[in-house]
């Protein structure tokens, strides 16, 4: 188990999104170990954050009225390479509020080929959120992960490599790269241009699903050109293997990284369907 942290926190307002967020840094006197990184943080717009060196995360906190004591951490998409924070991110926290469900954005540090970085920011994150869960009226047997792409990669490590103290108890996997294959710019970007084979093999996530992986709702579509659907179906299929409680959602059309974006189709309407499966197992407010 970790050293205890005591979390450093902000009040802030930002652009992104008309409710409060309150910024939680991971490590108070910075983290043990540098990604190499020297550029400069950078937002570009409001939705695209490049250069992640500081790890952190922005709280959304549901109604009291409505609040069910469950937990989401959001780990943004972007390739390893950067985070699309709106659509991915803020939008995604404001809709779990709506549902009574308290949401944490996560700012993962950029892993430069450090594999180990994002995985070691996403349980510090999962372990923060339990350690102050009374403060945050939050139940500890009630906190998820929910990832998209290469974000959904980094969930659905989590939920395959954890301690008791950061073992999500469900999982939402949106469009995520799962196998890592070599020439992929997100295994690139993870594992560097020479991954060994014991690296493919450790963050490829179907080759790591056991017993004890939490249930696990699955977002994809067919039509998706940047991140094979195959990647899902070889996740739910190691589940099944395992007879882990899961769901997999798979529409026709709709692409990659439709994240929260309206666009007049069907994967519009992900989100009432996932709505659907949190309300079925006690996790979601009607």
């Amino acid at each position: 188990m970790r050293k205890s942290i005591i979390p450093l926190i902000t009040i802030l307002l930002t652009g992104l999104c008309s409710y409060a967020q309150i910024e939680i840094k991971l490590y108070n006197n910075g983290a043990e170990e540098n990604n190499g990184i020297i550029e400069k943080e950078e937002l570009h717009g409001t939705s695209w954050v490049t250069n992640v060196t500081e790890a952190r995360m922005y709280a959304y906190f549901a109604p009291k009225d409505i609040n069910t004591g469950t937990a989401v951490l959001i780990c943004p998409g972007g390739g390893y390479g950067g985070l699309a924070v709106e659509h991915e991110g803020s939008m995604v926290a404001s809709w779990l509020n709506s549902i009574g469900i308290s949401a944490f954005v996560l700012y993962y540090r950029m892993p430069n080929f450090h594999s180990e970085i994002p995985l070691k920011d996403a349980q510090t994150a999962i372990e923060l959120i339990r350690s102050n869960s009374a403060k945050w009226s939050i139940d500890t047997i009630r906190v998820g992960i929910l990832g998209f792409s290469a974000g959904g990669h980094l969930a659905s490590v989590v939920g395959t490599c954890f301690d008791k103290e950061n073992r999500p108890d469900f999982m939402v996997l949106i469009y995520p790269v799962i196998m890592m294959t070599l020439g992929d710019g997100t295994c690139r970007n993870l594992l560097g241009e020479n991954p060994t084979d014991q690296q493919l093999k450790k963050f490829s996530t179907n080759l790591q699903v056991s017993k004890t992986t939490p249930p696990t709702f699955i977002v994809a579509a067919i039509d998706d050109d940047v991140v094979s659907i195959e990647h899902s179906y070889k996740f739910y299929q190691a589940l099944q293997e395992q007879h882990i409680l899961s769901e997999i959602l798979a529409f026709q059309s709709g692409g990659h990284s439709f994240g929260m974006k309206k666009r007049g189709l069907e994967t519009d309407n992900w989100t009432e369907i996932l709505h659907s499966w949190l309300k079925k197992n006690k996790w979601a407010a009607e």
